[in-house]
């Protein structure tokens, strides 16, 4: 490490510090006394600031630092970070995708520490919420990962491969680790046993709630990534392929485990959303079919039926068995299914849901308080049990929780732009503000679309949550725009409800 010092002008420093990370090993005893101001960022990593000339890198020294000032000399270092040029590259990694930067300055890894500043410069997209996955193997590159769905899982395993290799082979070595980048924090996934030298990944307990949660919404396919945004257009064949596995998954029942059930619903659900792609009013008797299916399946799954047929198509119906009540712990199920039956009019459908245990949906530990204290409200409201009085207190317990400090489950723009909304809704609900309900509804299929953009992924099609609310407040007498967008005409109207069999 080059620290000889000659002092440089003031307006050198300014013009070529930047701020560059360090190997905590490589600050020794020895010039330790002169890097007072550095400090340590992150397990393994020093940040100190480094004078970039044309014929060397040196360290600054205190001296150095104290010349123009701490924080001028800051912002000074951090700009000129900026202005790094790096290559990006996006390297696609069994069924995940890792991004690359890259570069021949000694400075391309130490940009990670503002991780979310640099890709929005390199690459002009912002990181989500959640941050992250990070690792800086060397001065000359850093690979991350966006926390944003399921694959994080995986990612975590290639990117502790991938620096392992990389630190070990390339120049410049700075770190062997996996990090988490939030909001603007390091934190190492890797624990490194010095006495075996073996590395293990251990994700703090937030992060391993979050990448929980992620997985769970991802297989339903709640959330807009690049896996939705791939998702084949519901064409002709595309719906029938749905239909045939929905059909499917409802014939095995008869002779599989009880646990197909879960999947069936699933199937069920994002067959009556992709039949709007094509029927956005759900005009079309075989738009009804899939809806009904899915209000038949998911009141099963969580209260159990009698045997009875599951119509999906004139030709293709499919026997639903006798079902035992055993509501799995899947509090998303059931706020889908409840959703659905709203939509249909299946009132004793939501009465039988909204008897289901609290208890049974709480051992659910992919979701986050708010979406339990949103079920307890919705069970109350349609309960009869309790006052206004109960289910306010329950409202405001959802809302309270439902904030950036309290929600470590699920990424913060899906709960803005999906969950919450119905949320803010049922509030204008039951105050009987009809010209901010109205507001309101638009505003939240406004974020349902800038949320899934373009993609032809099923849960794109409608905004199911809002659409059972202005359910609500249609048959409660609200004046509701029926021209909204992902807002199916008749079955918010009421025009396409036809008898569903009976539970």
């Amino acid at each position: 490490m080059n620290t000889d010092h000659i002092a440089p002008e003031p307006d050198e420093l300014l013009r070529g510090a930047h701020a560059r990370l360090l190997p905590a090993d490589s600050i020794s005893p020895e010039i330790a006394g002169a890097l007072q101001y550095a400090r340590l960022v992150a397990d393994g990593l020093v940040l100190a600031y480094a004078l970039d000339r044309p014929t060397d890198v040196r360290i600054l020294t205190d001296p150095d630092v104290e010349q123009v000032g701490p924080e001028e000399l800051h912002e000074a270092a951090y700009a000129n970070l900026m202005r790094v040029p790096v290559t990006h590259e996006e390297i696609p990694y069994d069924g995940t995708v890792l991004h690359s930067f890259y570069g021949d300055s000694h400075f391309v890894g130490s940009q990670a520490l503002y991780l979310s500043a640099a890709v929005h410069r390199v690459t002009g997209e912002s990181l989500p919420h959640a941050g992250a996955l990070v690792v800086v193997p060397s001065r000359h590159n850093l690979v991350f990962h966006p926390i944003a769905d399921g694959t994080v899982v995986d990612a975590v395993n290639h990117l502790a491969a991938y620096a392992l290799g990389a630190y070990e082979d390339g120049p410049g070595p700075l770190s062997p680790r996996v990090y988490w980048w939030h909001r603007g924090s390091l934190t190492s996934l890797t624990v490194i046993d010095d006495d075996t030298r073996t590395f293990s990944i251990q994700p703090p307990p937030r992060l391993l709630g979050l990448m929980k949660g992620l997985v769970r919404l991802d297989g339903a396919g709640r959330l807009a990534t690049r896996t939705a945004a791939e998702t084949p257009p519901a064409t002709t064949e595309r719906l029938a392929e749905l239909t045939h596995a929905t059909a499917e998954s409802i014939a095995r029942l008869s002779s599989g485990p009880a646990g197909g059930l879960g999947g069936a619903f699933a199937s069920a659900t994002a067959l009556a959303h992709a039949r709007c792609a094509a029927d956005p009013k759900a005009a079309h008797i075989d738009t009804w079919d899939a809806w009904s299916t899915a209000v038949q399946l998911g009141c099963a799954l969580f209260t159990g039926a009698r045997p009875q047929d599951c119509t999906l198509g004139e030709d293709l119906v499919r026997p639903l068995p006798a079902t035992p009540a055993a509501p799995p712990a899947d509090a998303r199920a059931w706020l889908d299914a409840l959703y659905l039956a709203i939509v249909c009019r299946e009132w004793e459908r939501v009465r039988r849901l909204c008897g289901v245990p609290l208890e049974a949906l709480r051992q659910d530990d992919s979701v986050d308080t708010y979406v339990l204290h949103w079920i307890d409200t919705l069970r109350i409201y349609f309960s009869e049990r309790d006052s206004m009085d109960g289910v306010v207190e329950r409202l405001l317990a959802t809302m309270n929780t439902s904030g950036p400090e309290d929600v470590t489950h699920a990424p913060m723009e899906f709960v803005n732009a999906i969950d919450y909304q119905p949320v803010a809704l049922f509030h204008r609900l039951i105050a009987r503000d009809h010209d901010a309900f109205a507001k309101t509804l638009a505003e939240a299929v406004a974020e349902h679309g800038a949320y899934w953009g373009e993609s032809p992924a099923p849960r794109a099609q409608v905004a199911l949550g809002p659409l059972a609310m202005a359910c609500l407040a249609l048959d409660s007498g609200f004046p509701v725009a029926t021209d909204l967008p992902h807002l199916p005409l008749y079955l918010l109207n009421r025009e396409r409800i036809e008898p569903v069999p009976s539970p």
